[in-house]
């Protein structure tokens, strides 16, 4: 078998670089954040995120924020601590689509507001409870509310308001379980984690 040339030999290396390169750069993620002159010492965010209007963004310490997430946070958005905004999520406390697909088309339409945003805006603040689990590609729309300890799967679309431990799941996302069901199977097998666990959470309800 006849050895690669040294030209391919040298581009792997180049791209190899480059990859742990861009990765130090734009996604490695560093415990640490600032806000209101307090200090966040458990929480990450990655460098990848898009944040709008930052200052109205409100974060628990020990929260994880995942790659390639967009929150709109002009209407106020809370994060509990220790929650987990895993990737691709779009956290949304404002929206202009009702806007552009029927109130500027109407005839006579209200002037925008001193701010630009229309009557017709869709706007609200948007609030994830403490140890909450955002998976990937899920959807949080304006108005959300989410209890602590809820478990949002992949891809969903969340709105209204939705009390604690609730699985959610689905366009647009319903209740489909309590997230306790399966913390008290792992628990179960795993007894020292139990006091930490009920400090937050509380007892577990009983089968």
């Amino acid at each position: 078998m006849s050895r690669p040339p040294v030209a391919m030999h040298l581009r792997a290396v180049i791209n190899r670089l480059r990859r742990r390169l861009w990765h130090a750069v734009f996604f490695r993620m560093l415990f640490g954040e600032m806000q209101r002159g307090q200090p966040l010492p458990g929480t990450r965010i990655s460098p990848s995120i898009c944040i709008e209007h930052e200052d109205r963004l409100t974060l628990g310490d020990d929260v994880f924020i995942g790659h390639f997430n967009f929150i709109e946070a002009s209407s106020g958005v809370c994060i509990g601590s220790s929650t987990q905004v895993t990737n691709f999520i779009s956290i949304v406390s404002h929206s202009t689509h009702r806007s552009v697909r029927v109130a500027v088309r109407l005839s006579g339409a209200p002037a925008p507001a001193a701010d630009g945003s229309q009557p017709s805006d869709i706007r609200a603040p948007i609030e994830i409870g403490p140890y909450c689990f955002i998976g990937p590609h899920s959807v949080i729309e304006a108005g959300a509310v989410l209890g602590k300890g809820c478990l949002v799967t992949a891809g969903s679309r969340v709105r209204g308001t939705f009390g604690d431990f609730a699985v959610l799941s689905g366009n647009p996302a319903q209740v489909v379980g309590d997230t306790r069901t399966q913390d008290a199977r792992w628990l179960a097998e795993h007894p020292d984690y139990l006091p930490a666990y009920e400090r937050w959470a509380g007892k577990l309800p009983q089968a």
